[in-house]
């Protein structure tokens, strides 16, 4: 039996899936990706609209007493990953498939509607989140709180941190580098723990109150970070401790500080 009942929430899960579609559509259709970064944001999109898709599908369908996760936790968090999926797309396609691109044919007019609509997939998203957290004094999933979306960007933004020290490697020239690591993949394995516990309803399960494991990580995670935060730039760009300075490349030639009247110079390539 098919339970329909229109809300602004659904009409939102609904444009975003639809905003979300025709991103990866247009994009496998004719923007020509032929770098992996294309790959990643197809990824983006194409993820995004089947957890909608099954989103949808089981709240039409009235399933939700039979699906294995907590429904109070599971559509919030997808929403909340896939506003940040949609929204990493957003930035990257266009840097790399329409910076620089100065031909006007079909392919960039492809690429260009791609753009548009994965930002506004990204509002769609943006706006379920929104719609769905919890309001004060309401009672509500954790994962629709604010504490529960915070885990949620922080575990994002771990695995984008994890990508930028990876390609080049960054962590290798010294021990305290690989305590900044070690604490970022501390803090994301505690923070994708307690998503799992959350949206698998799997909190009573715990030897202690889930609450009181909140507590405790809330304050190890703010001393882990806290010591990274600090250790990080001491060691990467201080060259008194060996980090590496960025310098100029061999190319660029400095601009002159100041010209003569009546004279004129070309400006530094850098």
């Amino acid at each position: 039996m098919v339970v329909l009942q229109s809300s602004p929430l659904l009409w939102t899960r609904v444009a975003a899936m639809l905003f979300a579609c025709v991103a990866f559509s247009v994009a496998v259709h004719g923007a020509h990706l032929g770098h992996g970064t294309g790959d990643w944001c197809i990824f983006c999109w194409s993820f995004s609209f089947a957890g909608t898709l099954l989103v949808l599908l089981v709240e039409l369908f009235g399933l939700q007493a039979r699906v294995p996760v907590s429904w109070k936790n599971f559509p919030i968090t997808f929403a909340c990953y896939s506003s940040l999926l949609c929204l990493s797309a957003s930035i990257i396609f266009p840097l790399y498939f329409l910076k620089g691109y100065r031909s006007s044919d079909q392919v960039r007019d492809y690429r260009i509607v791609s753009t548009v609509f994965s930002c506004l997939a990204t509002v769609a998203y943006l706006s379920e989140v929104s719609i769905s957290k919890a309001r004060p004094g309401e009672v509500a999933g954790y994962m629709a709180t604010a504490p529960g979306l915070l885990k949620v960007c922080e575990t994002f933004v771990a695995c984008v941190i994890f990508v930028f020290i990876s390609e080049p490697v960054s962590y290798d020239r010294h021990d305290a580098l690989r305590w900044c690591l070690a604490v970022y993949c501390i803090c994301f394995i505690l923070s994708a723990a307690i998503i799992v516990l959350c949206v698998g309803e799997c909190t009573g399960c715990l030897p202690f109150p889930f609450a009181r494991f909140l507590s405790a990580y809330a304050l190890l995670a703010v001393l882990l970070y806290l010591s990274a935060t600090v250790i990080w730039p001491i060691f990467q760009f201080d060259s008194k401790h060996g980090g590496r300075t960025s310098q100029r490349p061999s190319q660029c030639r400095a601009a002159p500080r100041a010209s003569a009247p009546g004279t004129s110079w070309w400006p530094s390539p850098c």
